[in-house]
């Protein structure tokens, strides 16, 4: 068991953020104060944060996040992925500005204006469990992460793809959906990635090309991971920090894989 020391939080909003240059340096400051680290992408779709610190300085980053009059109530339903660790995962605090919080290069492309649905984590067990959805439907999941990520683990029989950046991701989603050999149309697919900001945009494109029957996972891999455990899981889930990776029980793993990597 991992003696609780750092806490860590993964978190992401699609809203929009007229000016995100301003909020730079008011954001870096702060975190500068409570002794955070991580990184924190601001873009004129939302936010995107990974960060790491004491419980208390956490908590106060988020107080100030969500109810300060500067952000004008933009984040107060900021959903949050929680983990501990032992050791603080990054080495610096990066506050950022870019094009989008996560790069896809389809700008009609907007969860800021509306969502694609979602599946709740212990919905979408009892799905797996049952084998189909709640209309019968059969289900596919398809991991719309990076092949190294899939490579450490996903979802039993989950669909994935060979791709390097999730910009690749409508190039492929497309051309399955296109292919009559694996028809997507009458069955319900479902979108993941780590903590849901991937599969968020992926469950609107997929929407987009026209694909009826189509969800996140709310809050991705890390929320399936806290609410449900490891239920149809194999393997672990890769991090963008020096934990490298976690168990289905959030605990920090030195991964095989990624040690095979480093040799």
């Amino acid at each position: 068991m991992v003696r609780v020391s750092i806490i860590n939080i993964a978190a992401y909003k699609f809203v929009s953020v007229p000016d995100p240059e301003a909020w730079v340096p008011l954001l870096k400051e702060r975190c500068v104060q409570l002794a955070l680290k991580g990184t924190i992408v601001l873009a004129q779709e939302g936010i995107n944060l990974f960060l790491a610190g004491s419980r208390d300085s956490i908590d106060s980053f988020l107080s100030y996040l969500r109810g300060d009059v500067l952000f004008e109530a933009r984040f107060a339903e900021l959903d949050v992925k929680e983990s501990v660790s032992e050791n603080q995962p990054f080495r610096k605090m990066v506050v950022r500005v870019a094009k989008e919080i996560i790069t896809m290069r389809h700008p009609t492309i907007r969860p800021a204006d509306a969502r694609a649905s979602a599946v709740e984590p212990a919905t979408l067990r009892q799905w797996l469990d049952q084998g189909h959805d709640d209309q019968g439907r059969a289900i596919v999941l398809l991991d719309t992460r990076n092949a190294f990520e899939v490579e450490i683990g996903t979802f039993k029989n989950a669909k994935s793809f060979d791709i390097e950046k999730f910009s690749q991701f409508p190039d492929v989603i497309r051309e399955l959906a296109e292919d009559a050999s694996a028809p997507l149309a009458n069955k319900t697919v479902v979108s993941f990635c780590t903590g849901g900001i991937r599969c968020e945009k992926a469950a609107l494109y997929m929407q987009d090309i026209g694909l009826a029957n189509v969800f996140q996972l709310q809050g991705g891999i890390l929320r399936y991971f806290e609410e449900v455990g490891g239920a149809h899981w194999q393997g672990e889930c890769f991090v963008f920090d020096e934990r490298v990776a976690l168990d289905p029980q959030l605990q920090p793993t030195t991964n095989e894989y990624v040690r095979n990597q480093e040799r």
